[in-house]
């Protein structure tokens, strides 16, 4: 049994909306800060040896994008360390869930497309398992069809080359999807409750996920949404890759 614990990463340059989401990681993996560490990856490279030292990472959003065409020297450093972690991940020598902004960076660099033609607002999608999610040992905790929450301004329309998919709609058709039997990547957030996504939205209010003039009303179909199903499969990967 591997009794290393997970790396939560951040890539999130607003330290409030960082903070809200490792706490929301934390209470979804059911990890305490002993077997769910942190590391803010605007700010500082990915540490020397984190590969061997970790049993597996979490990636969380961001306000970047993997389309941006001029991104900071900060975004470029951060998603040379994500790539880092994909490939190994890739090669089954570390665990990896990336989600939303992650998910792009990790299919353009197996060789996907990443376009602006499949956005998503800020809301409860609805989102469906293929045949593979159910026989997945992570995603077949989830039912056949089930709500997350999506905040994003891209997306892809097929799987990487050697990714199976496992979760579609059709605003989105690339759900989630693994790699080999490590790496695992979403679009939606499966990390949040409808109070967590809330307090996001009010860091990102001028981000233009939803006009800033009608955050009343998106925030209050946020909190009437029943999004529970998510947390299960960040349970399942946590027990899979970091038992207790």
């Amino acid at each position: 049994m591997d009794s290393r614990p997970l790396l939560y990463l951040s890539v999130r340059p607003q330290q409030n909306a960082a903070d809200g989401e490792y706490a929301s990681f934390q209470t979804a993996t059911g990890l305490d800060p002993e077997r769910l560490h942190r590391h803010d990856l605007v700010r500082d490279p990915l540490p020397p040896g984190a590969i061997e030292r970790y049993a597996g990472f979490v990636v969380g959003g961001s306000p970047f994008n993997a389309t941006d065409p001029d991104p900071s020297g900060v975004q470029r450093r951060l998603e040379r360390d994500l790539e880092r972690i994909a490939a190994a991940a890739a090669a089954s020598e570390v665990a990896a869930l990336f989600t939303c902004y992650g998910i792009g960076v990790v299919t353009r660099m197996l060789g996907g497309t990443v376009s602006q033609d499949f956005p998503e607002g800020t809301m409860a999608a609805e989102v469906a398992l293929t045949d593979a999610g159910h026989d997945d040992p992570v995603f077949g905790v989830l039912p056949d069809v089930f709500h997350a929450f999506t905040a994003h301004k891209e997306g892809t329309a097929e799987a990487p080359p050697e990714a199976t998919l496992l979760a579609t709609n059709p605003a989105c058709p690339v759900q989630a999807y693994r790699v080999g039997d490590r790496l695992y990547a979403t679009q939606f957030h499966p990390e949040p409750t409808p109070r967590d996504f809330t307090d996001r939205m009010v860091v990102y209010r001028d981000a233009g996920y939803f006009p800033a003039d009608e955050f009343d009303t998106v925030a209050a179909r946020v909190l009437g949404a029943t999004v529970t199903e998510p947390a299960r499969m960040l349970r399942s990967f946590a027990a899979r890759f970091a038992p207790a």
